[in-house]
């Protein structure tokens, strides 16, 4: 199931749409956003697959909206959805998954859904691709982002954990969180990091703070009260 964000000005547009992909499926709309600085505000709460994009907005349009997006590590697919068909050729220059023209229908949204399931999987083959170094016996290892289940530090130093092994790496905790920014992780105290998708059980102890149960791991991962509603925010929790 994708996840999608509508960005239009208009309502009714926005209301449209929310019913076309209703009809369509394969999608969630997580969020709308009325402009280009609303969505930016809401794609930090709801991270999506897909970003429906007008390209007529009030202040910022949707093709410098779409442009910023590339500096993402991994930015949404974006399909513009606006009443002109002259943007189309600006719109592919920002990379644009496709550019469909009001009215549309239900076909060919269905076409559009295709292309950003396709470019979405290639996104997601990447992530999986890319590969951390760490140290075990003396060795230098590459294991898979995925693999991580969380990220502990120690001092200067931290460690990785994976289901099967703890690895050593001389990357502080601080700069592995900006490596791994895009591939999901969490930052749930400050000596955690936490790998979401492998969140199984959120466990409620005193003084309002969570413990976290690992798929694969033994270790209880503590939350800071700090960080709890951005976590369950996170978690859709």
């Amino acid at each position: 199931m994708l996840k999608a964000m509508i960005v239009d000005d208009e309502a009714p547009a926005r209301s449209e749409l929310r019913y076309l992909l209703d009809e369509v499926g394969q999608t969630e709309v997580v969020a709308e956003a009325a402009s280009v600085r609303e969505a930016i505000e809401k794609l930090k709460e709801y991270p999506c697959d897909v970003m429906f994009l007008d390209v007529n907005m009030p202040e910022a349009n949707g093709l410098q909206l779409a442009n910023a997006l590339q500096h993402l590590h991994y930015p949404p697919a974006v399909v513009f959805v606006t009443a002109y068909s002259e943007f189309a050729i600006d719109a592919f220059k920002v990379n644009a998954v496709d550019y469909l023209v009001k009215p549309v229908e239900t076909e060919r949204l269905a076409q559009a859904l295709s292309r950003v399931n396709e470019n979405v999987m290639l996104h997601r083959q990447a992530q999986k691709s890319e590969r951390i170094p760490v140290e075990k016996a003396g060795k230098k290892i590459l294991i898979a982002i995925d693999k991580i289940r969380f990220v502990m530090a120690r001092d200067d130093y931290a460690y990785l954990q994976t289901d099967t092994d703890r690895y050593f790496s001389t990357v502080s905790l601080a700069q592995l969180e900006k490596r791994l920014d895009g591939h999901g992780f969490f930052r749930v105290h400050r000596g955690y990091l936490v790998n979401l998708s492998m969140v199984e059980e959120v466990d409620p102890v005193s003084g309002g703070t969570l413990l976290l149960t690992l798929n694969g791991v033994d270790d209880k991962i503590p939350v800071s009260r700090r960080r709890v509603s951005a976590l369950k925010k996170a978690l859709g929790i």
